[in-house]
């Protein structure tokens, strides 16, 4: 049986946009996250039904292919289907499409349950899979890891307080967050002129509250920016992200 999916409509408003009225990457991110939670709510797979069993959903993988990010007021169709899964992870597409329906943007997600006793990655309760009629696999599709880091190229740094505000259910920091972390070390002008098409994400360590991160970015190409967040030596997320101006 093919997994379910699941689709809302959305209005994009001032607060989800930069400067330049589109919507930001950070926002695109939490809309992805908003349809697939409203899905679990929608099929009775509700966030204190999952916490009640001592785990949550935690991401570690994203990558994202963007055709075009859509403007304040725009009314686009948000899509997920929760496609495939095994034992220690499952796989999540998401879809972003215009009034038209032409595609915005494509994601793919990896996502394991966490434990909240040992903070580590849980076997995923069964009984949390079956309403999405999931297709149960070994292998699940391998998503394209972010680039090894340049150490030749000129980075550029900027320190960050992890705030309460930067902190989600599970008790780290929302993955959304993230995004605006990295991309703020990019100078405006260079956000304003250009365009991302493509993002490659892992997150590696979890950061909580009140922990000093840093962010750094180096840039190969003109056209490509690495990223990571970390905090002493160790590394919380690397990106590489692909733009067009």
């Amino acid at each position: 049986m093919a997994a379910n999916e699941f689709s809302e409509k959305h209005r994009i408003v001032y607060y989800e946009a930069d400067d330049t009225d589109q919507l930001t990457l950070a926002k695109l991110i939490d809309l992805f996250v908003l349809v697939s939670e409203d899905q679990n709510a929608d099929l009775g797979i509700t966030t204190a039904k999952i916490q009640s069993l001592g785990v949550g959903w935690v991401v570690t993988q994203y990558h994202v292919q963007i055709d075009r990010l859509p403007r304040t007021g725009e009314t686009v169709t948000v899509k997920t289907r929760a496609t495939a899964y095994n034992r220690y992870f499952a796989y999540r597409e998401y879809w972003l499409l215009d009034a038209t329906g032409k595609q915005l943007a494509y994601g793919e997600g990896i996502w394991v349950t966490m434990s909240y006793e040992t903070r580590k990655i849980a076997t995923i309760p069964a009984e949390i899979m079956a309403p999405y009629h999931s297709d149960p696999v070994t292998r699940l599709p391998r998503l394209p890891r972010p680039d090894k880091d340049d150490v030749t190229a000129t980075s550029h740094v900027k320190p960050y307080t992890v705030r309460y505000f930067d902190i989600d259910h599970n008790g780290h920091v929302n993955n959304a967050h993230y995004f605006d972390w990295m991309l703020d070390t990019l100078p405006a002008e260079f956000l304003r002129h250009h365009h991302a098409t493509d993002v490659r994400i892992r997150f590696e360590n979890e950061v909580k509250y009140g922990q000093q991160v840093t962010s750094t970015v180096t840039q190969p190409a003109s056209t490509t920016t690495q990223h990571t967040v970390s905090f002493g030596t160790t590394t919380a997320v690397r990106a590489t992200v692909q733009w067009t101006d």
